[in-house]
């Protein structure tokens, strides 16, 4: 009862604060100064009655684009009517911007910020559960890592998002004329990038939200847990870090290189720095008193110098900042009666979490390049590796891990080769002037063997790293189906081996591995690629205590369900005794640094919740987290069923082809929202060589959701044939991890619309793939109401009412989407082009801003 009614006050905010006021604030937009736009407003009205109608009535969208020329217009030249259709793509573009600037002005309305999952609810479990001693050792070394990644999940260039902030915050204090001001600015801002973004850039993007949100938000979490528990927090462990990739993330992106790594590790220390001068001179206006005045004096001027006066690698070390505020808080308790002590705390809380290197940044490169480049250093200096191409894998390992330093860089000309071990020299650069944490990662994506890591471990001691002295954590990558139950095997023969063993006791015993949700779900599907996840974090937890070594997984998750995202705190909640909780690490990226990150109140709110949930898991008894043997069972089958359902799918002759044609796949290469290209190869469509992003964002933007759901229907209805359909049911009622997989499976399929490409099914090549699909959509849809007892998302009314008027806003623009590729394909079949075409392919490209940056919620 409690729940509903929370939920439906809740919604009633909701519809105040958010719905309300977008209807109120939507008749500011007939004011954007665009072309004609007097009118616009009133044509998209008429455009989207057109859509809804026309859909009820089982039209596509050419028939309802060209119904609604005839009806309101008597221009024929196709040329004016898709310049009309750009001012529509313009207004909805711009109307989603003020959706998302209003939800971020409700956030603390609409959520309660001190309810469940909050450090406020922590402190009360725990005091009720006399846990203080469990929760002090708990916090020793438990934390939480929230890595930034410049992905390109969401299409606003920065200034928007700067506009976005601070309409929020004007919409939150009702400043009309503000808002107003904001909006034309926001009507004079291209949304389109003329050209990509360098990873510097990129990682000047993400700096915006270290500075302005992550430096206040994880201090006040810090202060708030001291506070809240002033006995349990231990000062060697900062509890809240964050990582970083934009420039250091090589995986497929050749625009990435040493300069820009070493230029992305300066930049973040010298932000840093900036925001502690920042503090210090704020504080300095509070603590005026004797004693106090000069020391902050002297430090504020040392920062000042060494940001503007001398040269940013100087050596500064953090002591030199850490000291001085110890000092000034002893003296301001022993003769100030404490005043203002939380201003100091509250630095000195950021200290222990930003350090001088602000963000840790991760180095990442795909696994077959070290084999190039071992071969590479191989053939230039025989002395170091040998015959090394012609050695087996037994070989290969021994003549690693006994490797000395080479002497011959400069004789490759092979970029790649001459950089990745560019790359590995600068960070022991990077650790020098930001500390061993500002950059001590290297993460191997699509490894496959113990081979693959130790070449790793070579290639540091071949660009003179001694083993003794190597202070970095080599972090395999773990992401199709094969890979996930193969992980067990791999890491077993890392333990066994006794150099990698060493190396590991040297890194305090610990061994860090990453999951990658996205491709699991693009290989496997949608659950079986949270199911393989889950099962090889079950058994790597097991083998890794067999070895007496501390496995840490770090997450990739992107922000829809699809993609590993969805309720993400729920899914850390919900593991049980059998897999690792030491820490919590996991990429954000795009629209879920935006949503879930883009303010301090949203950021502090997410990372309070997956606190809570990362230290009650497991701090209170929760045996029914952990599934027992006969739900593993029923799991195991569930996801072996809807695998092979998965695969019948994508092994259709039509699948590629389909998205090639019917969807915008084609066009993310045209969106210059980021760095690195749209596939790791230049070879033809393949699914290997496809990234993740543009896939389920071709399924999201044709509104199917096929990772969200695939395959689940037809495994429920089997095992309704098997009798153990009620075994489900209890199962989702009792085991928090199967409800958040249903949970986030229904809000995939909320977002999936299937009239927009119903004309579909009568095609002669794609007919049977579209027919395919739905009815999968359909059989999951019915056996989760069956399951669950309630309609999609039915428990989520927030959400729900947040989708559903997303949905609507966009409605036009995937009706304009379609319509567009619609007519580039009639062009490029009849060969009458008029100058169109490309017309219509930048059409697509901007309707993909709206139709992404509205699904922002799917985080």
């Amino acid at each position: 009862m409690g729940n509903q009614y929370h939920q439906s006050k809740n919604l009633q905010h909701f519809n105040s604060y958010v719905g309300l006021k977008f209807q109120l604030y939507n008749s500011l937009f007939t004011a954007l100064p665009f072309h004609r736009i007097e009118k616009t407003g009133i044509q998209l009205a008429l455009l989207l009655n057109e859509c809804e109608e026309g859909y009820a009535k089982g039209q596509g969208p050419v028939q309802i684009i060209e119904g609604y020329f005839s009806r309101f217009f008597s221009e024929k030249d196709e040329q004016h009517k898709a310049d009309l259709l750009f001012l529509f793509v313009q207004y909805v573009e711009r109307q989603v911007v003020l959706f998302d600037a209003l939800e971020d002005a409700a956030f603390k309305h609409v959520n309660d910020l001190e309810g469940m999952g909050s450090l406020k609810s922590l402190e009360m479990e725990v005091k009720m559960e006399n846990a203080e001693k469990k929760l002090a050792r708990k916090l020793e070394d438990f934390s939480i890592r929230l890595v930034l990644t410049a992905h390109p999940t969401q299409f606003y260039p920065g200034s928007v998002l700067g506009i976005i902030n601070d309409l929020s915050k004007a919409l939150a204090e009702d400043n009309t004329a503000l808002v107003n001001q904001y909006l034309q600015q926001l009507g004079k801002t291209p949304f389109y990038k003329k050209q990509k973004p360098t990873p510097y850039d990129e990682a000047m993007s993400l700096l915006w939200y270290l500075e302005n949100v992550f430096y206040a938000a994880a201090g006040n979490i810090i202060a708030s847990l001291q506070t809240y528990f002033p006995k349990a927090i231990s000062p060697a462990n900062p509890v809240v870090t964050v990582g970083f990739w934009p420039g250091g993330d090589r995986d497929g992106n050749p625009n990435v290189s040493t300069d820009i790594t070493l230029k992305v590790a300066n930049a973040l220390r010298s932000t840093i720095i900036k925001c502690y001068y920042n503090d210090v001179r704020n504080i300095k206006r509070r603590l005026t008193f004797k004693g106090v005045d000069t020391i902050l004096l002297d430090l504020e001027q040392k920062l000042y110098d060494h940001i503007y006066v001398l040269h940013q690698n100087a050596g500064l070390t953090i002591q030199e900042i850490y000291e001085p505020l110890v000092q000034v808080r002893e003296i301001i308790v022993r003769d100030h009666n404490e005043m203002f002590i939380g201003l100091v705390d509250n630095l000195l809380c950021k200290l222990q979490v930003f350090g001088l290197y602000f963000a840790s940044l991760d180095i990442r490169q795909e696994s077959t390049v070290h084999g190039q480049v071992l071969q590479a250093i191989a053939a230039a200096d025989q002395s170091v590796l040998g015959d090394y191409a012609n050695l087996d894998e037994a070989g290969k390992i021994e003549a690693l891990i006994s490797a000395k330093p080479f002497n011959k860089e400069g004789e490759f000309e092979d970029a790649i080769v001459a950089d990745t071990n560019a790359s590995v020299k600068a960070v022991k650069k990077i650790q020098q002037y930001n500390g061993e944490f500002g950059c001590h990662r290297y993460i191997i994506s699509q490894c496959n063997s113990a081979l693959n890591v130790l070449e790793v471990y070579g290639l540091f001691l071949l660009n003179g790293w001694k083993k003794e002295e190597l202070t970095v954590d080599i972090v395999p990558l773990f992401e199709t189906v094969d890979d996930l139950v193969n992980a067990k095997a791999i890491m077993q023969s890392l333990y066994e081996n006794k150099t990698y063993r060493q190396h590991l006791y040297q890194r305090s015993n610990k061994q860090t591995i990453m999951v990658g949700f996205s491709d699991g779900t693009k290989d496997g599907g949608y659950l079986m690629a949270n199911w393989s996840i889950y099962k090889a974090k079950e058994e790597l937890t097991r083998i890794s205590k067999e070895y007496d070594v501390d496995v840490i997984f770090f997450d990739g998750r992107g922000g829809p369900p699809a993609r590993g995202g969805g309720k993400t705190h729920q899914f850390y909640a919900s593991m049980g005794e059998n897999i690792s909780n030491k820490e919590i690490q996991l990429t954000i990226q795009g629209q879920t640094i935006s949503s879930s990150f883009g303010t301090v109140d949203t950021a502090r709110y997410n990372m309070e919740q997956l606190l809570h949930a990362g230290i009650t898991n497991g701090l209170f008894e929760q045996n029914e987290l952990t599934l027992e043997p006969a739900a593993d069972e029923l799991l195991q089958k569930l996801s072996a069923t809807s695998y092979e359902s998965y695969k019948k799918l994508k092994n259709h002759p039509s699948f590629l082809p389909y998205l090639a044609d019917v969807s915008p796949l084609n066009f993310y290469g045209e969106t210059n929202i980021g760095s690195r290209p749209t596939r790791r190869s230049s070879s033809a469509l393949s699914l290997k060589s496809l990234r993740a992003i543009p896939f389920v964002g071709a399924w999201s933007q044709l509104k199917q959701n096929v990772t969200g759901y695939y395959g689940l229907g037809t495994a429920l209805k089997a095992a309704e044939a098997e009798g153990n359909l009620p075994a489900l049911t209890e199962l989702y009622h009792s085991s928090l991890f199967f409800r958040t997989l249903i949970d986030n499976c229904e809000m995939a399929m909320k977002k999936c619309f299937f009239p927009l490409t119903a004309h579909l099914a009568d095609h002669p090549q794609y007919g049977e793939l579209w027919k395919q699909v739905y009815e999968e959509f359909k059989l999951t849809q019915q056996y989760l109401f069956k399951i669950t007892g309630h309609k999609l998302m039915e428990n989520y009314p927030v959400e729900t009412a947040s989708i559903e008027m997303r949905e609507r806003i966009v409605l036009p623009l995937t009706t304009i989407q379609q319509y567009a590729i619609h007519r580039i394909r009639e062009i490029e079949s009849n060969g009458s082009e008029n100058g169109l075409k490309e017309k219509y392919e930048r059409l697509v490209v901007r309707c993909s801003f709206g139709i992404i940056n509205a699904g922002r919620n799917s985080a």
